[in-house]
């Protein structure tokens, strides 16, 4: 019997290799929303992957004073597109929830609709963009509504590296969050190794002090086509080194230079973080809706897997030899 995604997830000795995506925008009509998601699981028809992420989609202009490179659209219930992506490719799905909108007892009648009206078990919570504007709902709040809820949640967190890069502490962020249960992290796109690697190195220390089992972190990658992606990538406060920034500007096919550079930061993570013993998975999304850039994920999706499974069957090799 194929393993769930959860059971995946929870299994150190399995991959987990993720697709990440966008709903359409609100107002969008069913029949349309269909064809959508139609046309993306036929893109994904001859790759193999364990789930897709829906994302949230909100506007975070309070988190940063500079103008969004690209102009911010609401989107559909991501609820509605988990659904109909779970019903039309059979397959795990893994829904982003922005907590801060709505109260304790709106966020609890949310929890009772998702899990009643959308049969959705897989969450991962986002707190509000920044600490200004009207905040119903903390983080931890919510994370207490969610275990006090009677439907069986499976939860996750986020990781980001750029937080830890600049305050130190996103690994105990990590920590805290797993006492409050989340049980897997899924990262911010990765376009800085280093900063990554140290708060993988920190996260795992802390674990081993504490004796606490380090939970699976989902590295996401994405591709970038030129200037204005690049700018859109900065703008949600991706770290990009100036030397990946120019590569990518320079290049006769940045696209193509885009995917390197993910392939080079993955391994570089893979070989810094082999003795640490975190369970990592792959998720791989495209920030735009360019068709150049979606057909670039699933290229990406493709060799990224690649040299993942490769990391996972030489760890399998040394554990059976003892690393001889």
């Amino acid at each position: 019997m194929a393993l769930s995604l959860q059971q995946k997830i929870t299994d150190p000795r399995q991959g987990v290799y993720l697709i990440g995506t966008t709903p359409p925008k609100a107002g969008t009509a069913a029949d349309k929303t269909e064809r959508i998601a139609s046309k993306l699981l036929a893109r994904l028809h001859e790759v193999e992957y364990d789930g897709l992420i829906v994302y949230d989609i909100q506007d975070e202009s309070s988190r940063v004073e500079s103008a969004r490179p690209f102009p911010f659209h609401s989107t559909l219930d991501p609820r509605q597109y988990s659904h109909l992506l779970r019903n039309l490719s059979t397959q795990d799905v893994i829904t982003y929830k922005s907590v801060a909108q709505r109260d304790n007892l709106e966020f609890n009648q949310w929890l009772s609709d998702t899990a009643a009206g959308y049969q959705l078990q897989n969450l991962v919570l986002v707190g509000s963009p920044s600490s200004a504007g009207d905040i119903k709902l903390s983080l931890p709040e919510a994370y207490q509504q969610l275990q006090q809820h009677p439907a069986n949640y499976f939860l996750g967190g986020v990781a980001i590296a750029e937080r830890h890069a600049k305050k130190g502490n996103e690994h105990l962020r990590l920590i805290d969050k797993a006492a409050q249960g989340c049980q897997f992290f899924i990262s911010q796109a990765v376009y800085n190794a280093q900063a990554t690697i140290d708060l993988l190195t920190s996260y795992a220390r802390s674990c081993k002090k504490q004796g606490l089992t380090p939970q699976r972190i989902i590295l996401t990658f994405t591709p970038c086509g030129g200037e204005q992606t690049l700018q859109f990538m900065q703008w949600l406060g991706i770290s990009v080194p100036e030397a990946s920034k120019y590569r990518i500007l320079d290049a006769a096919n940045p696209l193509t230079e885009s995917i390197k550079i993910c392939r080079d930061n993955l391994q570089q993570i893979l070989q810094h973080c082999v003795e640490l013993n975190i369970p990592l998975g792959l998720n791989v999304e495209s920030l735009t809706n360019r068709r150049e850039e979606i057909n670039a994920s699933i290229q990406l999706f493709r060799l990224l897997k690649a040299v993942m499974e490769l990391h996972l069957a030489e760890k399998q090799v040394n554990r059976v030899t003892g690393g001889f």
